[in-house]
């Protein structure tokens, strides 16, 4: 009998270990991952990505602001395919209003995308919609509502906006939205909470957490997240066409992916799966463009690394069906 429980015992420890660096592995992957490729697509460019740093940097400011608040929703297990066109409202409600002033034109595309998240949440949380079908629908409902606004002509923005479009104004804002996140979701209840419900909600309800409010109010602060990456997007472009904001969700998605996020959430997520997976998701995406690869032939190779990562990075022992 004492042999069988030290056999036991001894069985658990060993898949403990197995466990605990296999953990270690899926954290380290995608740092690992970030080097090689930056370190390659500069051999194959000849160094071209390392002169045109500042060019290629330039691209990742509204993908690591936006993926901030999607990475609260998935955390929970929830999706959200509606970000790009909320960008791409929230853009234009900052073009509105710059030629009035531009703090209101930053609180106008915070309020924007507010609106829009609390629309989503609402019908996911009050009916009970599953949330990749409410915000596909949000995508295309406001997608809609972006072409018909750009019919005529590309919503220009004011032409002071130009004077705000530098590196270290973008910089500073998405260090300072990152930060933020970064100490709500590792030092406060709220990244708790969030673990918590994406674990198991149930378990979640039990333990005294108001699910419903917290999942509501996360899609409010996505989508005033994204509103205020619409200030960056502005500055940096002057103006708004019907493909604003086209393919952020995407974007977003195989970004947090390659940074090593479970694709169900919980208690595995870690923040710097932003950071690294924006990052390696715009070296990826750079480095093909400057090889000369089509569009088409930069897609099939972006989808089988996304493909990858996600049967590396899947959590089996929780996956369940998207909230």
């Amino acid at each position: 009998m004492g042999e069988n429980t030290k056999t036991n015992t001894a069985s658990k420890d060993a898949e403990l270990a197995r466990l605990s660096k296999i953990n270690l592995v899926r954290s380290i992957l995608p740092v690992v991952g970030l080097i090689i490729v930056f370190i390659l697509f500069n051999i194959l460019t000849n160094w071209r990505m390392v002169g045109n740093l500042p060019l290629v940097l330039s691209q990742v400011y509204v993908t690591m602001i936006a993926a901030t608040g999607v990475f609260f929703i998935m955390t929970m297990g929830g999706l959200d395919f509606s970000q790009g066109s909320i960008l791409g409202i929230a853009s234009i409600v900052v073009c509105y209003l710059s030629k009035i002033s531009l703090p209101l034109a930053i609180i106008g595309g915070i309020a924007a995308g507010a609106a829009i998240g609390a629309l989503n949440g609402f019908f996911y949380v009050k009916r009970k919609i599953a949330s990749f079908i409410v915000t596909i629908c949000s995508m295309f409902l406001f997608r809609g509502f972006i072409k018909y606004l750009t019919t005529n002509a590309p919503v220009a923005g004011s032409a002071k906006l130009i004077n705000y479009d530098s590196t270290a104004l973008k910089l500073g804002c998405t260090i300072a939205v990152l930060l933020i996140g970064f100490i709500a979701f590792n030092f406060t209840k709220f990244g708790v909470y969030l673990k918590a419900i994406g674990a198991g909600e149930k378990a979640a309800m039990f333990a005294g957490i108001r699910t419903d409010k917290m999942k509501f109010l996360i899609y409010v602060l996505a989508g005033a997240i994204t509103g205020f990456a619409a200030f960056i997007n502005v500055i940096k472009v002057g103006s708004v066409t019907s493909s604003g904001g086209n393919q952020l969700e995407t974007q977003i998605l195989i970004a947090l992916v390659l940074g090593g996020m479970p694709i169900s959430g919980g208690a595995k997520v870690r923040f710097l799966n932003i950071i690294v997976g924006s990052l390696l998701y715009i070296v990826l995406n750079s480095g093909l463009t400057m090889m000369g690869f089509t569009t088409q032939m930069m897609q099939l190779i972006q989808g089988i690394v996304f493909l990858v990562f996600v049967a590396v990075f899947a959590d089996r022992q929780s996956l369940q069906v998207i909230k």
